[in-house]
């Protein structure tokens, strides 16, 4: 059985959701044990009111965090105990297998760094993203492909592509049940020689990659249509893609509702497809997923959305606990050592 550390200072909701999270979590069948880090007292308060298995539960006092809107570096400079670090420690000293905490992006991704080692031949740790699709994958018909980096590496190598590529295949495979996940890099152009510098190069080495299903490139057009099951960019185009793709999902929603309230017949129309719209919903809905994976460090790091609902943290457990389950850190190190072994990069690496 994993441990998962979850930090229950972090997230907009927090500490009342992760903690009401956690609790329902051990009610249910295959629950981890999780470590509580955060403040004692709110933890007593909030697990006092609702049904919990006590026996799955640890609690270690860390009372301060990092505010959403603070600047990590130097918040994390002043508060060493801060729940994230204390957390990141438990996992780093074989405490627990897994970090997950919804709180600020920087922090969670610093503390990180500061705590765990970077794998062998990983020249930038990238953060992951699910996005949905039409397209279904996987024996579970997951309908999420993932992209890499959604903002950690604004400025990237050829290496830190291919890097990215290995990463999300391996991640690809354990989550998303994907014996055989396409991977391709994002440009301007399908052809090998459309993009950056960094992209073509990428793309010359992935060609030949061992034991990768690439693709080569795809169009910002192939991102919804699940062309790809991972799609590898620079962290400044991907955060930016990201991004849009929420708000383009926010405005269709927006746009049902004022249709809905402008008619009668608009309103039997959409009654009629309701179960369209509900199949709709349920797919672009994030909080099924859980949470984005940072990949790269020898650790299991999950980062939760900031307004992440009981249901959203429970289903990052639920990925942490799989990422430990299926020994993902130690397929992301077979499959970095596996490339360097074909292919010397010239890029800089480390």
């Amino acid at each position: 059985m994993a441990t998962v550390a979850l930090d229950v200072q972090g997230g907009d909701l927090a500490p009342d959701v992760p903690i009401s999270a956690a609790a329902h979590c051990t009610t249910r069948p295959g629950c981890p044990r999780l470590v509580l880090v955060g403040d004692r007292e709110r933890i007593a308060a909030g697990l006092a009111g609702v049904p919990h298995d006590a026996s799955l539960l640890r609690v270690i006092h860390a009372p301060r965090f990092v505010p959403m809107d603070a600047e990590p570096r130097a918040t994390l400079d002043a508060m060493p105990d801060a729940s994230v670090l204390v957390a990141a420690r438990l996992v780093r000293d074989g405490e627990a297998d897994a970090l997950v905490s919804a709180g600020n992006t920087g922090g969670v991704v610093l503390a990180c760094a500061r705590t765990f080692k970077r794998l062998p031949g990983v020249s930038r740790c990238a953060l992951g993203a699910v996005y949905p699709t039409e397209t279904r994958r996987g024996d579970k018909q997951d309908p999420f492909s993932l992209i890499l980096d959604a903002g950690l590496t604004l400025d990237v190598t050829a290496d830190d592509l291919v890097g990215f590529a290995v990463m999300g295949a391996a991640y690809a495979q354990r989550i998303s049940h994907n014996p055989a996940p396409r991977v391709a890099l994002l440009s301007n152009g399908t052809e090998p020689s459309k993009g950056l510098d960094a992209i073509v190069a990428a793309h010359a080495r992935l060609k030949d990659a061992p034991g990768l299903h690439f693709i080569g490139n795809v169009e910002g057009l192939d991102i919804p249509r699940g062309t790809a099951d991972v799609v590898v960019t620079g962290g400044f185009v991907g955060n930016i893609m990201l991004k849009m793709l929420e708000g383009v999902a926010e405005t269709v929603q927006d746009l049902l509702r004022y249709a809905f309230d402008q008619s009668l017949m608009n309103k039997a129309g959409l009654a009629l497809l309701a179960p369209t719209l509900k199949e709709l919903k349920k797919t672009t809905d994030w909080q099924q997923y859980g949470g984005a994976p940072i990949l790269g460090f020898d650790r299991v790091c999950i980062k939760a959305h900031g307004r992440s609902s009981p249901r959203a943290i429970k289903n990052a457990v639920k990925v942490a606990c799989r990422a430990v389950d299926t020994k993902l850190v130690a397929a992301i190190a077979d499959g970095v050592r596996a490339l360097a072994s074909s292919s010397p990069s010239p890029d800089r690496v480390g």
